[in-house]
């Protein structure tokens, strides 16, 4: 009997998945084990093994082709069987009701109809009683962007305001083109698994959880001379993030409120810390978790964050390498970043942001000396953590980075 192979959720958060290439092709015999395809998730590009044996009779997806999880992939069964009533049973593909270009684009207009009318080279009508043009921030952006005087231009939209169809549909008269004349181009590239899923993980943290932010400043001089030495006797070259990640587990440890989670109806205070590490990709960003931290030597959570970077890099992380993050760190020092804020990974209730140690110049006992000194922002989910909570943390940490050999002990 026919069998129809479903896409299966191969992570938490996958919804659907792409077909990045078939592994076997109409007509091959196939067994338990064998793999049918590889398939880009929303984390990384996985194999899809298969568990029927018989013939590979269709494939209903394309190589490339977006498909919702359990959507019939492929069928598999005995040779000339009928297995058209499986596909009919497949469920439809949902159509995006925008691309991707109309999303950055698209402005928020009248739902009512409106009739198109052509544009003249007559002043426009769309003037309220104080002479302001009438025309929404998308339209005067176009009209700017090519030259337009906006003012020659008629509005179709309610009450006469110009609108984006007016400046797509106006030809300007000799008198009134710019003097300038240039080639318009772009490129539209699909929308990855990983970035569909950051935009609606990360837009759903940050519009239903209410963030606040804690900024603090460390004196980085003994972090770094501790590293120098360090890395003098370590088989495994010691980063300054790693020594951050070491303390954070330390900070973590003594302000256990901060290692939460928000659950609704419940606060999840996880006894175990596993720290979230944000690394970027062409694709997105991705998070593997370098789990019980505050319990790893600083060459442990060193050689474990430079494997996490090759599997990334390489696509070869699996998802329990991103799972079952309780806090999570995102450090953009390395690009000469100061200062920023990032927005808080569920299930965490905090992510802490770390700049640049930058040398600058700092009073100490009332005299101005050279010192180094990083910025770190802790964001908060405020339904877990209060600012004095939070504070705390921060200064244990700084407690640690100000003075590592605590991180020793």
């Amino acid at each position: 009997m026919a069998v129809a192979i479903k896409l299966p959720k191969m992570s938490d958060t996958m919804e659907e998945g792409v077909i990045v290439s078939w592994q076997v092709k109409v007509g091959d015999e196939v067994k338990s084990g064998d793999i049918l395809a590889e398939v880009e998730t929303d984390k990384a590009t996985m194999d899809l093994d298969n568990y029927e044996k018989g013939t590979v009779l269709h494939l209903n997806a394309k190589e490339g082709e977006a498909i919702p999880v359990d959507s019939v992939i492929a069928i598999v069964g005995k040779k000339g069987e009928d297995f058209t009533d499986l596909l009919t049973a497949t469920p439809e593909k949902k159509e995006e009701e925008t691309s991707s270009e109309d999303a950055s684009t698209k402005e928020i207009e009248s739902t009512s109809e409106v009739k198109s009318v052509a544009p003249t080279a007559t002043p426009a009508t769309s003037n309220n009683s104080d002479g302001r043009i009438l025309a929404s921030p998308l339209a005067k952006k176009m009209a700017e962007e090519k030259g337009f005087d906006i003012q020659q231009i008629s509005g179709t939209g309610e009450g006469g305001r110009i609108v984006k169809r007016d400046i797509e549909n106006y030809t300007p008269s000799a008198s009134t083109t710019s003097s300038f004349t240039g080639e318009e181009s772009f490129t539209t590239v699909p929308v990855s698994q990983m970035r569909k899923t950051i935009a609606r993980r990360l837009s759903e943290s940050k519009f239903t959880a209410p963030h606040f932010y804690l900024t603090m400043e460390i004196r980085m001089d003994n972090a770094i001379a501790a590293r120098k030495e360090m890395n003098q006797y370590s088989d495994v070259k010691i980063s300054m993030n790693d020594l951050i990640i070491k303390a954070t587990a330390g900070a973590l440890q003594r302000h256990p409120k901060v290692n939460s989670s928000w659950l609704g109806d419940t606060i999840r205070l996880n006894q175990h810390i596993h720290i979230g590490v944000a690394m970027a990709l062409e694709d997105g960003l991705l998070v593997p978790v370098v789990r019980f931290a505050n319990g790893k030597s600083l060459s442990q959570i060193s050689q474990e964050v430079k494997d996490y970077s090759v599997k990334a890099k390489s696509k070869k992380l699996q998802p329990s390498d991103w799972e079952g993050n309780t806090f999570t760190i995102s450090n953009l020092g390395m690009f000469g970043i100061e200062e920023f804020t990032a927005i808080v990974n569920p299930p965490d209730a905090c992510i802490m942001a770390v700049g640049a140690a930058k040398e600058t110049v700092v009073v100490e006992n009332g005299e101005m000396k050279v010192g180094n000194v990083m910025k770190v922002t802790l964001s908060c989910d405020h339904r877990v953590v209060d600012g004095v909570v939070g504070s705390q943390f921060l200064q244990t940490f700084k407690e640690l980075m100000e003075n590592p050999v605590k991180l020793l002990v």
